[in-house]
């Protein structure tokens, strides 16, 4: 598995880094010359650009450099020399081998390769460090590079970060921008074939990397739930209401009792059966109004068919027509006498009612979503079996795994259809939505999430970087699948790790493994920017890469920088023709981010071979500087 790397620090950090003191640990080895000397075996000593004052256990000549290890670091620094005074006639192999001799170290090429490069560029290690690092480079996984390994070791040295394989892989893994959806494919196949973990745990995890492969899964499954419901209810040929009924049946959404007769007063006692939740009227779901309505006392009937026609006239999936059908319908009631048969009437007209006007809305607002996290194609689903909407997620995955299974030739249409509208109704809310729905089923929010207790931890529990974990720790598994599951997590430990801040200045890694639209590939973005004193970001100043590998354009890399909410973008590819195809969507591009209150000041694109050194001394891609852009993700723009 070959994959292009990049070396995500940001521009402030680095630059901050390099404006600090040096900090060494005890047992370090550096190179350094000795530029000044003082009283009671002081001394100064270079190293690299920077200076170190320490106490050195034997008098030394100024001017001559060696390589010194550091015995104590408190109450001040003590260095010992590790090796004679370089020579100027000294070569690099020459003062590598010293030093390897005077270590008691072999010489062997990975540990002179890392030597040489820490050499080079005057950085401190250790010897247990350098063991580590050259067992590392004997074991890189397939397809990376040996220096690629050697800017990982930097930067853990640099970020003081511990020696250890977890934050190793996670480094090296995560500053690769394609392989996510690789290994996440891999980690499918691999599970399929396990036969060590318990049906159970097989079947979560299946679910979950259903759900991060086939974002659009809810909707597929409200379009089939919405088409079988209107079938229900006004299809006239009895063949495919019963095949609908089946589907229903087949995917535990009726009760297996229910009938082309009674499915309706089935769906009704399995709705209202559910303990009602005490909520504000406005966060019920369509389901809990109805259970609202059948549990009320006698008395309240007034209050009830007032709080009903409020609950529909703010319904935003709901048309006007279909608000003024469902008023009229609740008023009705309100001359009828007051009686536990009047309630269960007018909750059992309200929830045919809403069925129909939610199952035609779950078609024409597929993506939209209230402020309550509500959808037309949830509010339907709580009419038929759930009193809250917190579990459609799965519901609507069984609904489409049902679909695929059958062999039945009306079901197989539906789902053709139903692919084709989601298809058709892609847009950039829905992009949104489904980059939304694969971060948070990775569980790229885990720690956090526990840490703060925020959200539902049972529904945290089921994203996959826990299940991931706890496989990892059961010793039933498999070696090959703990090794497949290692990687997914190494990538995501390791966006982590990249990510973070120093003072106002944060930067975010999120690689995202998109497999959906008949694609497998991957987007990379690497953000840039300052906080505000409330915590959150502050969107008037940014610097958004894009790493994009499309079909057609082939490798791009989108630079968009945001400065006071004017935008500036470079685009690189190596398209002959791309400014003439990008001129007609260039308006279309500034009046988007008008309505988003962005202004573009200018779009430049420029081939890769005319600029290359101009992005490696602007630090774009943050690329090492021998390294092309080879990136990788397949996704409409």
């Amino acid at each position: 598995m070959t994959s292009a790397s990049f070396n995500p620090i940001q521009i402030e950090r680095a630059a901050t880094q390099q404006s600090q003191p040096l900090s060494l640990k005890q047992g370090q080895v550096f190179h350094g010359t000795i530029k000044k000397l003082y009283p009671d075996q002081m001394a100064e000593i270079q190293i690299g650009n920077q200076k170190l004052f320490a106490k050195l256990e034997t008098p030394l000549k100024a001017g001559d450099s060696h390589f010194f290890q550091v015995t104590n670091i408190s109450p001040e620094a003590e260095l010992k020399v590790v090796t004679g005074p370089m020579q100027p006639s000294q070569t690099m192999a020459q003062q590598m081998t010293q030093l390897l001799e005077t270590m008691n170290l072999p010489k062997t090429a990975e540990l002179q390769q890392i030597l040489a490069h820490f050499i080079k560029n005057q950085l401190p290690i250790s010897k247990d460090q350098l063991i580590q690092a050259e067992s590392w480079l004997n074991n890189l996984p397939e397809g990376t590079l040996k220096n690629e390994a050697i800017q990982v070791i930097q930067r853990m040295i640099e970020l003081k970060l511990p020696f250890t394989n977890e934050i190793f892989k996670g480094l090296l893994y995560g500053s690769k921008t394609t392989g996510m959806a690789e290994a996440i494919e891999n980690f499918a196949n691999v599970l399929s074939k396990e036969s060590n973990v318990s049906q159970q745990v097989k079947l979560n995890l299946l679910q979950q990397l259903q759900v991060i492969s086939k974002p659009f899964t809810a909707e597929t499954g409200g379009i089939l739930l919405a088409n079988a419901a209107r079938t229900l209810l006004t299809s006239e040929l009895s063949a495919d209401r019963l095949q609908a009924l089946n589907f229903l049946k087949e995917a535990e959404i009726l009760p297996k009792n229910s009938t082309i007769q009674n499915w309706l007063s089935q769906s009704f006692q399995q709705t209202t059966s559910r303990i009602l939740p005490n909520i504000e009227l406005q966060k019920l779901s369509a389901g809990q109004l109805v259970q609202t309505v059948a549990a009320a006392k006698t008395a309240d009937l007034q209050n009830i068919v007032a709080q009903a026609k409020e609950w529909v006239s703010n319904q935003q999936f709901l048309t006007s027509e279909q608000k003024s059908q469902l008023q009229q319908l609740i008023a009705r009631f309100e001359a009828l006498p007051k009686s536990g048969q009047t309630l269960e009437l007018l909750a059992k007209q309200l929830h045919e009612q809403l069925i129909k006007s939610f199952s035609e809305s779950a078609h024409n607002r597929l993506f939209s979503q209230d402020e309550n996290g509500n959808s037309a194609k949830g509010q339907l689903l709580s009419l038929l079996k759930y009193d809250t909407i917190n579990n459609s997620q799965t519901a609507f995955s069984n609904l489409l795994r049902t679909a695929n299974n059958s062999v039945d030739p009306f079901i197989q249409n539906a789902v053709t259809q139903a692919d084709a509208q989601v298809m058709a109704s892609i847009d950039s809310r829905a992009m949104e939505q489904a980059i939304k729905i694969i971060f948070k089923s990775l569980g790229m929010s885990y720690e956090a999430s526990l840490n703060s207790k925020a959200g539902d931890i049972q529904e945290i529990a089921q994203s996959l970087k826990p299940q991931l974990l706890s496989l990892m720790q059961d010793a039933q598994s498999s070696q090959p699948l703990k090794e497949s599951a290692d990687i997914i997590l190494s990538r995501l430990n390791g966006m982590q790790l990249l990510s973070g801040e120093n003072g106002p200045q944060h930067q975010l890694i999120m690689q995202i493994p998109l497999q959906f639209l008949g694609k497998h590939a991957d987007a990379t973005i690497q953000w840039n920017g300052r906080m505000k004193e409330n915590g959150k970001i502050d969107a008037n100043y940014a610097r958004v890469l894009f790493y994009l590998n499309m079909e057609a354009l082939q490798e791009t890399v989108v630079d968009m920088q945001v400065q006071n909410r004017i935008i500036t973008i470079h685009l690189y590819n190596d398209h002959s023709n791309l400014e003439l195809l990008a001129e007609p969507l260039k308006q279309s591009l500034k009046i988007g981010l008008l309505e988003k209150e962005y202004q573009l000041s200018g779009l430049f694109i420029k081939k890769f071979e005319d600029t290359k050194s101009q992005l490696t001394n602007e630090n774009m891609m943050m690329q090492k500087k021998d390294s092309k852009f080879q990136n990788g993700v397949d996704i409409r723009i």
